[in-house]
């Protein structure tokens, strides 16, 4: 007799629509249509009644095709993460490229300086997508990444960003080292995070064009990136732990800026 697990194991994979992303949970959904994107299909778990059927009917008005599923399928599908009951499937995100950044700046109209999340080797798309989302609720105005070494822009950083990946500009770059030259000879000054720094990030002026440049989990950043860097800050730590996640760490020093913007203005 076969056991759970490899009856589980001999399953077919489920089958989606091809080069198409999934955008799963109610919020996430409501965000895209808020946007005034309409997801191509919708996969709405069997039974689910009234719960989804506002979100469900504004969708299908603007052309998505509604599919009923079994919630197991639903579950194999998201691989157990929490859909709600409903999976959109989108047109991938694709990050913007080196030049798009650099025309923004020479074509800077913001009211404020720019404020910049630079990601250096963050390769957790958990991390990834909090740190859109703290970069969002911060109003920074993109977030860099490097082609290699860094999250893709998947259907769990969707999630995880709770609409930021789809609102925040992410520029992926094929030199880091290199494009946070030009960011300096652009007049952004660069704050890189590093825990044996000696200047607190409190310390830091970050009122005026600001690139603040985040390690990657457990290595910080790469050698190169730090000497990029035009000076390096730590945040002040009383406890035990020697660091924080760099999600958790991002949402603070981006709320810094913020406080010391305010301040100033």
């Amino acid at each position: 007799m076969k056991s759970s697990s490899s009856r589980r194991s001999s399953r077919p994979a489920v089958r989606t629509p091809d080069g198409l992303d999934q955008v799963y949970g109610v919020h996430a959904l409501e965000s895209l249509l808020e946007r005034g994107e309409t997801p191509r299909e919708l996969w709405v778990q069997q039974g689910a009644g009234n719960r989804l059927k506002e979100v469900v009917a504004s969708a299908q008005s603007r052309g998505a095709r509604i599919k009923e599923q079994p919630r197991d399928l639903l579950d194999q599908l998201t691989q157990g993460a929490a859909h709600q009951g409903v999976v959109a499937f989108c047109p991938p995100l694709v990050p913007e490229g080196e030049e798009s950044l650099w025309l923004k700046l020479r074509a800077w109209q913001a009211s404020a300086p720019p404020l910049l999340l630079v990601l250096d080797g963050v390769t957790d798309v958990h991390n990834f997508g909090a740190c859109l989302r703290s970069a969002d609720a911060a109003g920074a105005h993109g977030v860099i990444v490097a082609k290699d070494k860094a999250a893709p822009l998947n259907a769990t950083v969707r999630k995880v960003a709770c609409g930021a990946a789809e609102v925040v500009p992410v520029y992926q770059v094929t030199n880091l080292s290199r494009t946070l030259a030009k960011l300096k000879d652009a007049g952004v000054w660069i704050t890189g995070t590093a825990g044996e720094a000696d200047a607190s990030l409190f310390e830091i002026d970050m009122t005026g064009p600001t690139a603040l440049v985040m390690g990657a989990e457990g290595k910080g950043m790469r050698r190169l990136t730090r000497e990029a860097c035009d000076n390096l800050a730590k945040l002040p730590m009383a406890g035990q732990v020697s660091s924080l996640n760099v999600s958790v760490a991002t949402g603070i020093c981006l709320f810094e800026a913020v406080r010391q913007r305010q301040l100033a203005s």
